[in-house]
């Protein structure tokens, strides 16, 4: 539970688990059940720009009511989980596993909506005497009501320095959206259900991988996958006559070699990945369509471990095409989408080190430089001066929320046998909220500590009893780590419209772990 950071964010949060397994020779069989419910209440709209001095934790959600903002602006969702998995050892050199899994999701979020046209509900204006009325104050419930089930399986081979795998799975999602009004100023009866839409999505895969050892140092892998998706979508809320029935197939490739010898080791990899929309992008309109994403992906990686210290950088260069970005740009029911970008990369290095000169203290970090580019980007703006749209095209800009610098760090000391302290640090740097790289749409950068006791109580009256004290953001930092953006063009002026979503200051956490 919580009280949240935010105004009004609560959080009732319930879950558990339970495991069982059957091992019999080499063979082992394990049922997994568990599930989580929570109930929040809405805080996604973010923090206006213009108060985050003045009003920090101000929450927008449920605020279309008079008066009071209103009380059941939550989220409740359920979702329950049954995996079944079978292991079987052949011989010392076979091996196969399966599994099959169901997942069943249900729940709904509910909002206070003001003055809403009975003609965006599919219902005709209510006439009393001589009057019209055409809006209401309503109480709306959006529900999503999902079935995610399939199965998964794989058979191993190894054999000195050999290791081959080939697998594969089948999975299906049904998921059923709806909408209800539970409560109406006027003109709509109760749980009135103004949309009730189906979708589907299977998705079929087979894999197959090999690691060959060449020489005492030197090995090869590589592994290719094939996997066709088809979406059969019946329509979206804003948009019910909009019918979705596509079928993709994939070939994913990937290739490497890696060189290890002594505390040295390094490696080179490539690999090709092509990725289905999302259901949400389809919702552009029956003449914008989303095409699948495809990324080249390229990796060059080398490291050296000894008993004090150790070193490692790695390089990347990742070249997309037909990346799906949100650029401001409509469909016709005016929700806003993402659009293909022919032509994106992201590149950079990675470092890291750790180091132990003795063994009460030891310390580790990373830090990461990167480029992300979208090239030849349009961008689009709504015109309220002319009732249209504005485009401004850039010829290279940074990809949103893609920081070009961050980093980690933590030093641990560890004063008894059974306790360690640990100081911890992290960094991100400058983010863009949208893909223009304008300084007026940005996240901050920001750097953060936080502090850990980690006191181990063995054998006293448990096996192992922890007692954990946590305090984050130790020194009261003010930051934002995420956020969105509107633009438009007003009186022939760019409006920035931001919003934050801001961190707490200086809280902690106590717990106790125990292990019977």
């Amino acid at each position: 539970r919580s009280d949240g950071y935010i105004d009004r964010a609560s959080s009732d949060l319930k879950s558990f688990y339970v495991s069982s397994a059957y091992f019999s020779g080499k063979s082992a069989v394990r049922l997994n059940i568990f599930s989580g419910k929570e109930k929040t209440y809405q805080a996604w709209n973010g923090v206006p720009e213009s108060m985050l001095k003045t009003h920090r934790t101000y929450n927008s959600a449920g605020m279309e009511t008079p008066g009071e903002p209103y009380d059941n602006e939550t989220d409740n969702y359920q979702q329950d989980h049954y995996q079944l998995f079978y292991n079987q050892d052949v011989n010392s050199r076979f091996s196969f596993n399966i599994a099959t899994f169901l997942s069943r999701g249900k729940g709904y979020y509910e909002q206070y909506k003001a003055s809403r046209k009975f003609s965006d509900l599919g219902l005709p204006d209510l006439t009393i005497g001589n009057s019209v009325i055409s809006r209401t104050d309503l109480v709306r419930q959006l529900w999503l009501d999902n079935y995610y089930y399939g199965g998964i399986f794989s058979l191993q081979y190894k054999n000195k320095g050999t290791q081959w795998i080939t697998g594969g799975g089948w999975n299906r999602y049904d998921g059923n959206h709806y909408g209800k009004i539970i409560w109406a100023q006027t003109g709509i009866p109760k749980d009135y259900t103004w949309y009730d839409l189906d979708a589907f999505k299977t998705d079929l895969n087979i894999y197959t991988k090999l690691q060959q050892k060449l020489t005492q140092y030197i090995d090869v892998f590589g592994d290719i996958q094939y996997r066709t998706v088809r979406y059969q979508l019946n329509g979206f809320r804003d948009h019910p006559d909009l019918f979705v029935n596509n079928t993709y197939h994939f070939l994913n490739p990937k290739a490497g070699i890696s060189y290890t010898r002594g505390s040295w080791s390094g490696y080179l990899s490539y690999a090709l990945a092509n990725k289905e929309p999302n259901r949400d992008d389809f919702e552009a309109g029956s003449a914008q369509q989303p095409q699948h994403e495809t990324l080249h992906d390229l990796e060059l990686g080398i490291e050296q471990k000894t008993h004090i210290f150790n070193w490692g950088a790695a390089f990347y260069y990742m070249k997309y095409h037909n990346q799906l970005v949100l650029t401001g740009k409509i469909n016709h029911v005016g929700a806003y989408v993402r659009t293909n970008l022919p032509n994106s990369y992201r590149m950079g290095v990675e470092l890291q080190a750790g180091w132990q000169p003795a063994r009460w203290f030891n310390a580790s970090g990373n830090i990461s430089f990167s480029r992300n580019k979208v090239k030849n980007f349009t961008a689009w703006y709504d015109d309220y001066d002319n009732g249209s749209q504005k485009a401004e095209t850039y010829k290279e800009s940074d990809i949103s929320f893609s920081p070009s610098v961050t980093g980690g760090a933590v030093a641990n000391f560890i004063p008894l046998k059974n306790w360690e302290l640990s100081l911890l640090g992290k960094y991100v740097g400058k983010q863009y909220l949208d893909n223009t790289g304008n300084e007026a749409r940005k996240l901050n950068a920001f750097y953060v500590h936080d502090f850990r006791s980690i006191f181990t109580l063995n054998k006293w009256v448990f096996s192992e009893i922890n007692l954990v004290l946590q305090v984050n953001n130790l020194f009261n930092t003010k930051y934002e780590p995420n956020g969105s953006t509107y633009s438009y063009v007003s009186a022939g002026a760019l409006v920035n419209e931001n919003y934050y979503f801001p961190m707490a200051g200086r809280n902690f956490m106590v717990g106790v772990n125990v292990k019977l």
